[in-house]
């Protein structure tokens, strides 16, 4: 039986790694995969998807319109889907979200969804909350704080290095943008240590 995953972690944990790894051993065996990233995100370009270690791949791009379901039911009808990969999942759409578990439970299509759970407020993304709330496996890709705890938090940085506490929920960065940190250091504004912002 297909299922519907749900990878999820702070910045910097792997996650795309973790996806393009994932697509390759299909890949590798012979199969199809469909990877699937937000639109907006262009930090390696339009449509591609980039590890910070020099992994890359091509992509289909999805916005908040997309029909992921048609999207893939089409991909599927042209030529067997074996895995779907999406990366950047939070930026889904309860609805897509939903779609998605459609496609793992309707077309019986494996979906792999890579994310953050949490935005740098610490609240929920939404399609990271219908993915906790529905999804058949959870799996917390881990990474570290400063202080060597499991980071589970995100901090967005200004221009200055200052960490900023109000703001759009999405802006796209990489790390001179966003720190992972504990929970303890993030609630403090610490970013390392003996250093603490305002």
């Amino acid at each position: 039986m297909a299922k519907l995953y749900f990878n999820y972690s702070s910045m910097n944990a792997g996650k795309s790694t973790v996806l393009l790894q994932a697509a390759y051993n299909y890949q590798e065996r012979g199969m199809t995969t469909l990877l699937l990233i937000a639109a907006f995100d262009d930090r390696a370009g339009t449509g591609r998807i980039a590890s910070r270690i020099g992994l890359a791949a091509d992509a289909d791009v999805f916005s908040s319109d997309t029909d992921v379901l048609a999207h893939v039911t089409k991909a599927h009808r042209a030529e067997p889907v074996n895995a779907v990969l999406v990366d950047e999942a939070q930026f889904l759409t309860e609805a897509q979200v939903w779609q998605l578990a459609r496609v793992a439970d309707e077309l019986r299509i494996p979906v792999m969804c890579f994310g953050l759970r949490t935005d740098f407020q610490g609240k929920l993304f939404p399609g990271s909350a219908a993915l906790l709330a529905i999804a058949d496996n959870l799996k917390e890709i881990k990474t570290v704080c400063w202080c060597g705890r499991k980071a589970t938090m995100v901090a967005r940085l200004d221009g200055e290095g200052k960490i900023v506490e109000e703001g759009n929920q999405v802006v796209i960065g990489g790390n001179e943008t966003y720190v992972s940190l504990c929970r303890r250091h993030w609630s403090a504004r610490q970013l390392s240590d003996g250093s603490q912002d305002g």
